[in-house]
């Protein structure tokens, strides 16, 4: 991971809120956080020592600052200011206060979600297949026209730490499935052709890119195009839109887990894996009311658990697991569905 993708964030903000709000947020996006303060509680010389390749500065209480004029004078790297008070993490109004910001520090500062790509060679390494679960009898013996159109289509969202998490998961699944899914993953656009095989390797499932005008079909996994959105039309087909995803998410989740849902309905479900930031949380009472499930990674089993998180704190997911308890659960509830 290069400097430019664990950007350093230094913090000055004037309310213990505000401070500790904005620490929850750069963490969780993936940024170095290397100071956290109040300006009164900061001299000169501690100003100048900081290495930080960006100043947010949020005065609540006080423009009229001396050492934020000081700041201003010598500061070599950018100094944003005046993000407004930061919401309540539960509150509706947070996503988007989150993803202003951090479409605000991804073009100052860079993207954390660029280290998921050069990831992606530990999984190509990984030389052992792990042990499937078995397909229950409900299921072996229920007719399957393999490569059908699924009725029933869930989505793998994910970020860092997302790839590993969800090889993980479909290393597992049993082919056999009444289901087919949509695999929706912060990464750069450059290693969107290598995804597919990185997660798909040992797995059973077919891991595709997006078809314009073609369903998803069970048995496989769907990538959602990193740079276009996806949506279905009446039909279920697939559609490819000539515009790209709302930012500053590339694909955003939000968006894919409201497609998803507002065709699909109770036939859809969303999986959320590892990740950071909270992208996929404006959408969830939305996925909910339309009678989809919502589960998550346990934050244990993360190497980031900040977007998991975010769903688990706002009661939206019903149930949490490591990838391999996911897989297992999900082909118990698609069995009882059978019975």
């Amino acid at each position: 991971m290069t400097d430019k993708v664990t950007a350093r964030i230094a913090v000055l903000a004037d309310t213990s809120l505000q401070r500790h709000v904005l620490q929850q947020a750069l963490t969780g996006s993936g940024y170095n956080v290397v100071l956290n303060t109040d300006p009164a509680r900061l001299d000169a010389e501690a100003l100048a020592a900081c290495e930080a390749d960006l100043w947010l500065v949020d005065l609540a209480q006080s423009d009229d600052s001396p050492l934020v004029d000081t700041l201003l004078e010598h500061a070599n790297v950018p100094v944003l200011f005046g993000e407004g008070h930061a919401p309540e993490r539960h509150s509706e109004n947070y996503p988007r206060w989150e993803r202003r910001l951090v479409g605000k520090l991804k073009r100052l500062v860079g993207d954390p979600t660029q280290a998921v790509g050069p990831s992606l060679q530990a999984l190509f390494d990984e030389a052992q297949r792990p042990a499937r679960l078995d397909l229950p009898s409900a299921l072996a013996n229920t007719p399957l026209a393999a490569g059908a159109p699924a009725r029933q289509v869930w989505l793998l969202a994910a970020s860092l730490g997302g790839p590993a998490a969800v090889k993980a998961f479909l290393d597992a699944l049993p082919g056999g499935l009444p289901i087919g899914f949509i695999y929706a993953q912060h990464i750069d656009a450059s290693f969107e052709a290598t995804l597919p095989q990185a997660v798909g390797r040992h797995s059973q499932w077919h891991v595709n890119p997006a078809r314009q005008g073609d369903p998803v079909r069970c048995g496989e996994v769907v990538v959602a195009p990193i740079q276009y959105e996806l949506g279905f039309a009446d039909d279920g087909a697939m559609q490819i839109a000539d515009r790209g995803w709302p930012e500053p998410y590339s694909p955003s989740i939000d968006q894919m887990m409201l497609n998803l849902a507002q065709h699909f309905g109770a036939m859809s479900g969303v999986i959320a894996f590892s990740g950071m930031g909270s992208d996929g949380s404006a959408a969830a009472a939305y996925v909910r009311r339309q009678g989809g499930e919502i589960w998550t990674q346990r934050a244990e089993s993360c190497a980031c658990a900040s977007m998991p998180d975010s769903l688990r704190e706002g009661g939206y997911s019903a149930y949490s697991g490591d990838p391999r308890e996911l897989a297992e659960t999900l082909v118990n509830h698609l069995a009882a569905q059978c019975a």
